[in-house]
């Protein structure tokens, strides 16, 4: 899937502060924002969907990081408990898109992402063909619209930013690899 999917899935869980915790929504939203981006840094530094992707690790430390919110409430702690939260939706969820190829619609690889603890890989489910495919476009802004509405400022700036980029790469995803010769 693409990134901005996963920023505007962890966006929209971080919506609900706006009515719940207004003084810490904007964290939250940046965490979510953050968290939904950062594990496809992996796409530059290390081995995609392995070096940062940890589904299991991240989701751990979310419930840590959400137990600590809880209980002491600040910025700093809502916005790390969002980050590890979105970052593991996001690394969860590449298991239901393409494996990790360049060219991901014609399913050469069985290695959808890593899983540390089990040490092996997830094979790809392909419930979203690829990344930058028609269904992962409606998936950006589908939930998209949450983040939006309830967000003002930077945050919808951000959010109608993405849905720019998801757009665009999306209009032109299948024709990346011949422009790039990869």
């Amino acid at each position: 899937m693409m990134a901005t999917t996963h920023a505007a899935v962890g966006l929209t869980l971080a919506a609900p502060l706006v009515w719940v915790a207004p003084e810490l929504a904007t964290a939250a939203a940046v965490g979510a924002l953050v968290g939904g981006v950062f594990p496809d840094v992996d796409l530059f530094v290390g081995v995609h969907r392995k070096t940062l992707h940890f589904p299991v690790y991240y989701s751990v430390a979310a419930a840590v990081f959400g137990a600590v919110a809880v209980a002491s409430p600040s910025t700093l702690t809502v916005g790390v408990a969002f980050f590890f939260l979105s970052a593991g939706l996001h690394s969860a969820s590449d298991w239901f898109g393409a494996g990790d190829e360049l060219r991901p619609w014609d399913r050469t690889s069985d290695r959808a992402v890593y899983v540390h603890p089990a040490k092996r890989w997830l094979r790809p489910r392909y419930l979203v063909r690829y990344d930058g495919a028609p269904e992962d476009l409606a998936l950006t802004l589908l939930f998209a619209v949450p983040g939006f509405l309830a967000f003002s400022g930077g945050v919808r700036v951000a959010v109608a930013v993405g849905v720019a980029v998801a757009l665009f790469y999306t209009g032109f995803r299948k024709r990346m690899p011949e422009w790039f010769g990869i």
